[in-house]
């Protein structure tokens, strides 16, 4: 399929605000464009993996779509969000053709690899206003190189539960077919709470809620994260401790090369690591290349916190500070301003897409490694099931 040019011009009037607190102001997000185009996805069964100690995985399939779309699509710069187990990617619509091929080849690859089942949409903006819903968005520079969308609106939480449903699907390519994957990758070990736990948190809105009284929650939740170590961050300031996962290992040969050929890149990232690892214990650099810079860019640029139709965090908390945020949701939640999900465990997970460790634009997910955001996804599903009973 021939290559095509994403030339927008909305690209460059999406709004950029520097204090995650930004979130909560209407003021910061803009409309999608009516010709543009969601990609969601997400992992059908994740749960079940995860009780079977495959959340490795599960974040792997989660992220290669951003990857594969990314690539495939030829800009970085395309409003995306990280949820875990699934993913969502806005685009141009002249795009769209190449976006189904794409995600059709990484279904396939999830099936082949990883043994999971992606399931996978594409949802035309025109779709989501003729039901009455927004899809709007804004960036969050999380660093000087790095910038996350944010979403508000319900459209993309409506594209999601559309996909569920089985409609606007996308259907896996044949089995064999590879999407490209360059640059993903999960090569750091679990993340260990250093203050009390790691807790992965989602609140939404409740039905009919107030949005001021919802925008205040927000509020309120990030002012007491704000008084923890680093805002919550689950990440050190100097970057995460190293270590080679034999797990993440696997996982990123198999994204990087068909089977039967997989020595090599397994004995060169193993490399690359031990390289790594001994210009930082020596504070040396080869090059453009400063082991120390791009561990401390690896914990600015990390993707902790996010708003997806409500807010979504995997925070470090110690015991007192999780105690207020959890007493704050409760109240929200009896008050019917918000339901939420929260997933305690004691360490992080980090996946990255490094186009190039020369640059400093690596982007890092993160989320809880015990099934962070999806068993709080679990969470928060049943206690919605139990109010429309």
């Amino acid at each position: 399929m021939g290559a095509v040019t994403l030339d927008d011009p909305f690209f460059a009037a999406i709004p950029t605000f520097a204090r995650f607190e930004g979130v909560v102001d209407p003021a910061n997000y803009r409309p999608l464009p009516d010709h543009w185009v969601l990609a969601t996805t997400d992992i059908v069964g994740s749960t079940r993996a995860i009780a079977g100690g495959r959340y490795k995985a599960v974040n792997m399939a989660g992220a290669s779509m951003i990857s594969a779309l990314l690539n495939a699509l030829g800009r970085r710069d395309l409003p995306f969000v990280f949820g875990g187990d699934g993913a969502l990617v806005a685009f141009p619509e002249q795009g769209a053709a190449i976006a189904e091929a794409t995600l059709a080849a990484t279904q396939a690859w999830a099936a082949d690899e990883l043994e999971l089942t992606l399931r996978a949409a594409l949802v035309p903006m025109r779709e989501v206003r003729a039901r009455g819903l927004d899809v709007r968005v804004a960036l969050f520079r999380a660093s000087p190189d790095v910038s996350y969308a944010m979403f508000i609106g319900g459209g993309a939480s409506w594209a999601e539960a559309e996909m569920k449903a089985g409609r606007y699907a996308v259907a896996a390519a044949p089995s064999g077919t590879r999407p490209d994957l360059s640059g993903l990758s999960c090569r750091w070990n679990p993340i260990h709470a250093r203050h009390g736990e790691i807790v992965s948190i989602i609140a939404v809105p409740a039905s009919g809620a107030d949005m001021q009284a919802f925008q205040k929650l927000v509020a309120d939740v990030l002012a007491i994260a704000a008084e923890q170590d680093r805002g919550g961050h689950p990440v050190p300031s100097e970057g995460p401790e190293f270590g080679i996962s034999p797990a993440g290992l696997e996982a990123e040969a198999r994204a990087a090369t068909p089977k039967g050929r997989r020595f090599l890149t397994k004995l060169s990232v193993l490399a690359q690591m031990l390289l790594v690892m001994a210009l930082h214990k020596a504070n040396l650099s080869i090059g453009r290349f400063d082991a120390r810079r791009y561990t401390r860019e690896v914990a600015d640029n990390s993707d902790f916190r996010k708003f997806d139709d409500g807010l979504k965090m995997t925070l470090d908390l110690d015991q007192a500070g999780l105690a207020r945020i959890e007493a704050r949701l409760r109240q929200a939640e009896a008050e019917g301003v918000c339901r939420f999900g929260l997933h305690r465990q004691d360490s992080a997970l980090m996946t990255c897409i490094v186009a190039t460790p020369l640059q400093s634009d690596h982007i890092h997910f993160i989320d809880g490694a015990a099934g962070g955001y999806a068993l709080a996804a679990a969470n928060l599903k049943s206690k919605q099931m139990a109010a429309a009973a």
